[in-house]
């Protein structure tokens, strides 16, 4: 996953009304129940047996070890409450549209005798709901980091640096580094 992927995961997170599970047992109820009671695949996704799996869902194993229990939490954010989490993107790409905050280096094409040099910039910008739709998008159907950040770059550049069309008219704009990448919807 790259920081435009995770980036949109965190942003869904944030709208989560209750806390997911907190004890290891109810966890693996859980990312069973999401898999349809194949405890093979949650092993898969967890990176253990489906025998440990097994020993957490009847109470024989109860304390697991710190990696363990980091990729739980990490599985179990995926799988709490989808539909909230639906419910936000779907409102962002049809109404509100979402923030980016980034601190990223951005590169410029545009007319001869003006500056194309590549510089670091930390911006917070609200693109318009057509831009969460692509991005959101583009996720759903597996994009690579390549192309989100192409998505993002055209956002930018449309709303930031042409200011909606009223400045800079042939500046195309690159994202290259970023040192971060945060989002809200």
């Amino acid at each position: 996953m790259g920081d435009i992927d995770d980036a949109l995961d965190r942003a869904g997170y944030e709208h989560v009304t209750k806390p997911p599970p907190k004890t290891p047992a109810a966890q693996m109820r859980l990312l069973v129940k999401a898999e349809k009671g194949a405890t093979k695949a949650v092993a898969q996704r967890l990176g253990i047996s489906q025998r440990q799996v097994e020993r957490y869902l009847v109470g024989q194993a109860k304390h697991p070890r710190p990696a363990l229990k980091a990729a739980l939490e990490r599985e179990v954010a995926k799988v709490w409450q989808p539909r909230v989490r639906q419910q936000a993107r779907k409102k962002a790409a049809t109404s509100t549209g979402l923030t980016v905050e980034t601190r990223a280096r951005f590169g410029y094409t545009a007319p001869v005798g003006t500056t194309d040099d590549p510089r670091m910039r930390r911006l917070t910008v609200h693109l318009p709901p057509e831009y969460a739709r692509r991005l959101f998008d583009a996720q759903q159907q597996g994009a690579g980091d390549a192309q989100l950040r192409g998505i993002v770059a055209d956002g930018l550049r449309d709303i930031y640096f042409r200011d909606g069309g009223r400045r800079a008219g042939n500046l195309d704009v690159d994202i290259t580094d970023i040192d971060y990448f945060d989002v809200s919807f």
